[in-house]
């Protein structure tokens, strides 16, 4: 049980649960951007680390699908899904001013969830062996082995993950991203120092495992920084850490709000875990492909997700509590206002983004990763995958933001459907894809069905809530749609240019390429400048703000 509290009768007064205001939101929303963007390089420094020792072998093959097993249960059954059913609910009773009723219910769920989690990770370091080809049934035999000594190494990280998902879910309820957005720049840098340090103490052949130790000894430090931020809000540590080990089995489990997110979080399961359940099955085609697919299809998401964490998920993290409260509140226009302008922003980053990968996708991967074990070969097949990840790019952005939105709304079986049939069209493109088109076909799969996915969203959430402004939606997709044209062509022609002079060294691809993108982003900036479209004239006005 939680502690008592001097006032009996606590009110929402703090400001700290004040809503923030436009200001403070834009403020947020790009700090948390420049801490993600941070983070994600870290992990991109990892990945480049990584490809160095093992390049895209069978090793890291079979790290990949080790990898993917509990990240993947994580993503259905904690982190980003139990934020998203418990965060309303939480912001809902300290909108009805029962802060102490809220504080409870955090305390109970990180007694369920690290008591469930922990039964999930028994039961599968036990079933490892029957589940690990069913997954993985290209795999070949010492292949196979190797995964299911990774994937029991690797799985306890779903309980720290589970428990760190709610308090960040606590911390974003007041408003702080700032741990949350940095924290992961420290997991991959403590995977860097583990990996580099640890991995002579090992036979070549399994040096692998210094990088899964690395995984746990990052996941370990991420949550201790989560958890130290709580100070920091009127929860505390103190709730944390010392009130789950006080509640009994049947309080938790007996309490009305705590199956009200358990409930909400069958659908958000489904429908948050998405892109990583998308990969899993990706990496299981990928296993029909060649036993270096499901590395190469890996490396190439890494790629994929720097500008998706830096820009749609900062968006959606950041506005999602301020969804939640305008629903709480009944405040149906400024959460459509609210959604419609996330929507905008979104096009406005990402499809640039999307653009410079397409003609860019080849370089990008050889400077990033051809190094050490990583060959031309490996090029070839990790920018074949990155060409097609591009494609989704902004579909993705689109639909985090969309799933957050019926969240907030606290009807996430609405989506469910959406996402299983998301999965479904997945699988199916794969089947279809995989033979005649490799990995490219694999990859295109996961963007066709994203896609189809985003339209489904946006005819059933306007159906529950009114005109989403689609037509200033269609309007600036169209005018970024041709900056981004202009992009293009002007990134690959310096590039083009730029390569052909300079050669493949080192230097010379870091300046070929450094100067396509800084022409592109210059080239798309005055762009979307003389088109007018408005939502450039929000970032502009925030940048000169900083």
């Amino acid at each position: 049980m939680s502690e008592p509290v001097a006032d009996p009768t606590p009110r929402a007064g703090p400001e700290a649960e004040q809503p923030p205001r436009s200001g403070r939101l834009a403020r947020s929303t790009a700090f948390f951007s420049v801490a993600t963007a941070f983070s994600r390089v870290a992990g991109l420094i990892r990945e480049i680390f990584a490809a160095s020792y093992f390049g895209i072998s069978p090793q890291m093959s079979a790290f990949t699908i080790a990898f993917l097993i509990p990240n993947t249960i994580r993503s259905l059954f904690a982190d980003a899904a139990i934020q998203g059913a418990f965060v309303p609910v939480f912001t809902e009773q300290l909108e009805k001013e029962r802060r102490e009723q809220a504080f409870r219910l955090a305390s109970m769920l990180i007694f369920v969830v690290a008591l469930v989690l922990g039964l999930i990770t028994a039961l599968f370091i036990l079933l490892a062996p029957l589940l690990v080809p069913i997954l993985a049934p290209g795999f070949d035999g010492a292949t196979q082995d190797l995964t299911v000594s990774l994937s029991r190494l690797l799985f306890p990280i779903l309980v720290l993950l589970g428990v760190s998902g709610l308090v960040v879910g606590v911390l974003n309820s007041y408003g702080r991203f700032g741990i949350f957005a940095i924290a992961p720049f420290f997991w991959n840098v403590a995977i860097i120092v583990v990996l580099v340090g640890l991995a002579p103490a090992f036979p070549e052949d399994d040096q692998i495992y210094a990088y899964a130790i690395g995984v746990l000894v990052g996941t370990v430090i991420q949550l201790a920084m989560l958890t130290y931020d709580l100070k920091n809000t009127p929860f505390g540590i103190r709730r944390a850490v010392l009130a789950p080990f006080k509640t009994k089995l049947r309080e938790a489990f007996g309490s009305a709000d705590v199956r009200r997110v358990l409930i909400l979080m069958l659908p958000v399961t489904v429908s948050l875990g998405l892109i990583n359940v998308n990969l899993v099955i990706n990496s299981f085609f990928g296993t029909l492909v060649s036993d270096q697919a499901p590395a190469g299809i890996d490396k190439a998401f890494r790629i994929y997700m720097l500008p998706q964490g830096i820009f749609s998920v900062a968006v959606s993290t950041v506005l999602f509590p301020t969804l939640a409260r305008f629903a709480a509140r009944g405040a149906y226009d400024d959460l459509r206002a609210t959604m419609a302008n996330g929507m905008r922003l979104i096009v406005l980053l990402l499809t640039p983004a999307a653009a410079a990968v397409l003609v860019l996708s080849e370089p990008m991967i050889r400077l990033v990763y051809e190094r050490g074990e990583f060959g031309p070969e490996s090029t070839d097949l990790v920018s074949t995958a990155l060409f097609w990840f591009a494609f989704s790019l902004p579909f993705n952005g689109l639909f985090l933001l969309l799933t957050r939105t019926f969240f907030s709304l606290q009807k996430p079986w609405l989506p469910t459907g959406i996402a299983a049939g998301n999965l479904a069209l997945t699988a199916l493109f794969s089947a279809l894809f995989y033979s005649p088109f490799g990995v490219g076909g694999i990859v295109a799969a996961t963007a066709i069905a994203t896609a189809a996915s985003v339209v489904a969203q946006t005819v059933v959430l306007r159906s529950q809530i009114g005109r989403l402004e689609l037509g200033r939606l269609a309007s600036t997709a169209a005018r970024v749609l041709l900056a981004s044209a202009a992009l293009a062509g002007a990134s690959y022609g310096i590039w083009n240019l730029l390569d052909s002079e300079l050669g493949r060294g080192l230097g010379g691809q870091i300046v070929s390429l450094g100067l396509a993108l800084a022409a592109g982003a210059v080239v798309y900036g005055l762009a979307i400048t003389a088109l007018r479209i408005p939502e450039a004239s929000q970032i502009w006005r925030l940048v000169r703000r900083r």
